[in-house]
């Protein structure tokens, strides 16, 4: 084949040009002598030691480069996998890519105004990191602080979901401090900006069992129907983690113990995690956080009026 027959002369010349060249040279013949040294050879030993060292990192560095493009593949996948999931249109066996394309649409959001920025790809936009540049993100004050995450990236990423050209749902992204870690998951609403449909943590390392519960199918089933803005002054709850919120304020919170549907308040509260206080309290400031001013507040409150001019 002449393809073949190329690739061996490239490689006749190369090994030509090595044994021409004067470093190669002295490596190869302090490997001679190396290798000619007895097995108790304290030389030897080092050389060798130091030799599989430079081997492995060099295997380690083309494992890390080669495998990158799969390693940012699979997390991409495992984002629109956890996004499906909290829109409840994760089905099993499906493909993936092929419906996120089909039911989700990604789109900027300037947090300060609440309005789309289309000069954003928001493909390749990455709000974690847009978060940790100083150019693209603003301190958060310390009484405002309520997640303790300090920073905020400028825009952030929604995800819309849409049925027969209309806005179905809407999936905010939040994070926050727990107990141990930082907490990153979805939060999904429905188009009137208030109702929750579902909630997701796709990162976390609360204590498994207790706060690591945040993941658990039959507790994020509790938060639907949840309403996040107070529609009457709330006030401090007896078993209520966190104080009272007033009309139009995000009160959406969990309480200690469950919830009793039969009194007045229920519908802003979830059960709160079981052995998990800081945990719970960490869930509860995170939301208020990204469901107020804050955060997402002005964006929902835009889509709320372009729904009811609609209606």
């Amino acid at each position: 084949m002449p393809s073949e027959k190329k690739q061996c002369e490239h490689y006749a010349r190369f090994c030509a040009a090595l044994e021409k060249n004067e470093n190669f040279q002295k490596f190869k013949a302090y490997a001679e002598k190396i290798l000619g040294l007895g097995n108790n050879s304290l030389e030897k030993t080092i050389a060798i030691a130091v030799a599989l060292c430079l081997v492995c990192a060099v295997l380690v560095s083309f494992a890390a480069v080669a495998l990158k493009p799969l390693q940012v593949n699979n997390k991409e996948l495992d984002m629109k996998k956890n996004i499906l999931d909290v829109a409840g249109l994760l089905e099993v066996g499906s493909d993936i890519d092929a419906a996120f394309a089909d039911k989700i649409e990604s789109k900027i959001v300037d947090l300060e105004t609440g309005d789309y920025v289309d000069s954003i790809n928001a493909a390749s936009y990455d709000q974690r990191k847009a978060a940790k540049d100083p150019a693209q993100s603003v301190a958060i004050p310390k009484d405002k602080d309520i997640a303790h995450i300090r920073v905020k990236a400028k825009y952030a990423k929604v995800f819309l979901v849409k049925e027969a050209g209309a806005i179905k749902s809407i999936i905010l992204p939040i994070n926050g401090y727990g107990l141990w870690s930082t907490l990153y998951g979805f939060l999904s609403v429905d188009a009137d900006g208030q109702t929750v449909q579902s909630i997701n943590f796709y990162d976390q390392a609360e204590t498994p069992g207790l706060g690591g519960e945040v993941v658990n199918p039959n507790w994020r089933a509790l938060w639907k129907g949840k309403k996040i803005y107070a529609e009457t002054d709330q006030p401090s709850l007896e078993k209520g983690l966190i104080t009272e919120a007033d009309i139009g304020e995000p009160a959406l919170s969990l309480i200690k113990g469950v919830v009793d549907s039969s009194k007045p308040g229920s519908q802003y509260q979830v059960d709160g995690l079981a052995g998990a206080t800081l945990t719970s309290t960490g869930v509860t400031n995170l939301v208020r956080y990204w469901t107020s001013k804050e955060g997402f507040a002005p964006y929902l409150r835009k889509v709320r009026s372009v729904k009811g001019a609609k209606s």
